[in-house]
């Protein structure tokens, strides 16, 4: 018999990188006493990786819950990141309605629209947010028009046209029906989820279905995996069967061991959860996301969506320049295997692969920062590697070469526009629109994926800081020829030993350092940034040469520039071609892949020749 759960809701908040979603959820749980009046909590509880609390992203999908009225209400937060696009599909299929925050001064940008249309195809309720409504530049008004144009975009029906609307000031947290009245709590948008967000339904009796959204790793009980309980009711030490949608052949018993439902951020043992819950439960060893464990002897897969392919690669090998295994805990090619492996547990979107040599690995994601993050996440837990410059992965489609292609969004002060729409020329990306905001300029561009490496800290010089980026997969197009990817040389190091003010001194004459005095170099090893388009060796550990005679004044302490420190995202957009990133826990080294001069020099006749 079909029962109606009116004492649970289950919805899912999606919001643009850095519109305010996780700071509302954090008032959401204090106010409706999910923490004791004097926990302490630290701020943006939801972001739980440091990587996450540093960049103020989501990456990973997470759960929370609280009860309000007597209602338990379970809050899935979504990545807004276009990378991380494979969480946000499968998420969406383990509730009933999502919250749009909107930030009141930015208004909807692309990746809510790319979160949005999926929330629409699936015909989910929608309940309009707009955050952040006390910014001194809001415009609440004008806001809520763009996101109702967005809605008709994407084809949004009546109903979901005429979604209820909540305007928030999540630092503060409070919410109102209205921008003019003042809010006092999160009342008013806990009464909407309540009231606008249908219960979930379904039949306890029938036989047990489970989608498995999401994994969660742990060292103890191997895969927890994460999903909506469909039908029937889930048990401790029950015993199932697995199946998948995409996968026919797929059909292997298991048994469940333990089960765990969101409270606040932290979870409960339960003994058995039913028809509307979303828990977590493990016991079954490899299971994967997209596959539905049923009752025993029962299959019946549950459809779900294909995760998006990868569109760039990237080769992981082991770290071979002459300070291999100084600063890292985990060096060989079976750790940095078993890591990669286990990210694949977790990462849907990711791709492993062996490499041309015995100790490399080919890695493929969804963009640059989706592998940039994997590898931050990987040093700073002691792992020592070397990568490569990323590629674009082609395909090959009616015979034609075809490449992955972005839309970008760009949000610059005017003045900038210029130096963008150069740049952009250069880098082959196509205006489609161009319009004014304020004292701002929007513009629209398809470009080629491979046209936006290295472009980011480029574009911040252009705009001084101010300008908003954003990419969202496009699709793949005929290969659009050549893009000049550097205009700068390099500066190599040109022997092993420790940088000498005496020499760095004559070196910053040839180009931008990226070192300053008493660190340790090796031969090959960059160092810097030359000017011109070619490569230059330097010696950065000359000392000077002792004579007795002693001129007055030319001793006096000589004058260093201080070095420009490059980030890991910046030092893989500056990554040649014939260059690779050593990346160790307390280092981020760029190096040439032959190390030798004399090797090096022989290397480049021949492929001049």
């Amino acid at each position: 018999m079909q029962i109606t759960r009116d004492d649970l809701r289950n919805v899912a908040i999606i919001a643009h990188v850095d519109h305010g979603k996780t700071t509302l959820v954090d008032g959401v749980l204090k106010q409706s006493g999910t923490f004791r009046e004097n926990q302490e909590v630290q701020e943006r509880v939801m972001d739980s990786n440091d990587i996450e609390r540093e960049r103020g992203i989501t990456i990973l999908a997470k759960n929370a819950s609280a009860v309000y009225k007597g209602v338990k209400i379970n809050i899935v937060d979504t990545p807004g990141h276009a990378d991380f696009g494979g969480e946000v599909e499968r998420v969406l299929k383990m509730v009933n309605g999502v919250l749009l925050l909107v930030d009141a001064a930015e208004g909807p940008m692309p990746q809510t629209r790319f979160v949005l249309s999926k929330a629409l195809e699936l015909n989910l309720a929608v309940i309009i947010v707009i955050n952040k409504i006390d910014r001194p530049d809001s415009r609440v008004y004008e806001v809520v028009d763009e996101v109702l144009e967005l809605l008709m975009d994407l084809g949004a029906s009546d109903e979901q046209l005429d979604s209820p609307m909540v305007f928030c000031s999540g630092r503060a947290g409070t919410a109102t029906y209205s921008p003019e009245v003042e809010g006092t709590d999160l009342q008013p948008l806990m009464d909407t989820i309540v009231n606008y967000i249908k219960p979930p339904v379904g039949d306890p009796d029938e036989p047990t279905a489970v989608l498995v959204s999401s994994i969660d790793y742990n060292e103890y009980v191997g895969r927890i995996a994460v999903g909506r309980i469909e039908s029937g009711t889930l048990k401790v030490n029950q015993p199932v069967t697995i199946c998948d949608y995409h996968d026919k052949e797929l059909n292997r018993p298991g048994k469940i061991t333990a089960i765990y439902q969101f409270t606040g951020v932290g979870r409960t043992p339960v003994d058995s959860a039913t028809v509307g819950d979303i828990v977590m439960f493990s016991g079954i060893e490899d299971i994967n996301i997209g596959n539905t464990v049923c009752a025993q002897g029962t299959c019946r897969p549950i459809p779900f969506v294909k995760i998006s392919e990868p569109t760039v690669e990237m080769t992981f090998s082991v770290n071979t320049s002459p300070f291999a295994g100084r600063e890292g805990k985990f060096v060989t090619t079976r750790q940095i295997r078993d890591r990669l492996q286990r990210e694949l547990l977790r990462d849907v979107s990711l791709r492993v692969s062996d490499g041309d040599t015995a100790d490399s690995f080919v890695v493929c994601g969804r963009g640059e920062m989706h592998l940039s993050i994997l590898i931050e996440n990987m040093r700073r837990e002691g792992y020592e590697f070397q990568v490569s410059t990323p590629k674009v992965l082609m395909k090959e489609i009616d015979g034609q070469q075809c490449e992955p292609f972005d839309e970008l969004t760009i949000d610059v002060p005017a003045e900038s526009s210029g130096a963008v729409m150069e740049k952009m020329g250069v880098r082959k990306g196509e205006l489609q629109s161009m319009e004014p905001i304020g004292s701002r300029m929007k513009m629209v561009f398809i470009i080629p994926e491979r046209g936006l490496f290295g472009y980011k800290s480029e574009f911040l010089t252009d705009t001084k800081g101010e300008g908003i980026m954003n990419t969202l997969f496009h699709g793949y197009a005929p290969y659009k020829g050549e893009i000049p990817r550097r205009q700068n040389g390099s500066l190599i190091a040109f022997e092993t030993g420790e940088t000498i003010t005496y020499g760095l001194y004559n070196a910053q004459e040839r180009g931008t350092l990226f070192l300053g005095a008493g660190e340790p170099v090796y031969a090959g090893q960059v160092v810097g940034m030359s000017p011109k388009n070619e490569d230059i060796a330097v010696n950065v550990c000359k000392r000077k040469q002792l004579t007795n005679t002693r001129a007055s004044g030319s001793d006096d302490a000589l004058r260093l520039i201080p070095p420009r420190r490059f980030s890991l995202e910046e030092s893989l957009e500056f990554l040649g071609d014939d260059e690779l990133l050593e990346v160790t826990p307390k280092s981020i080294r760029i190096r040439k892949r032959i190390l030798d001069h004399a090797q090096r020099m022989r290397e480049q006749m021949k492929n001049r020749g």
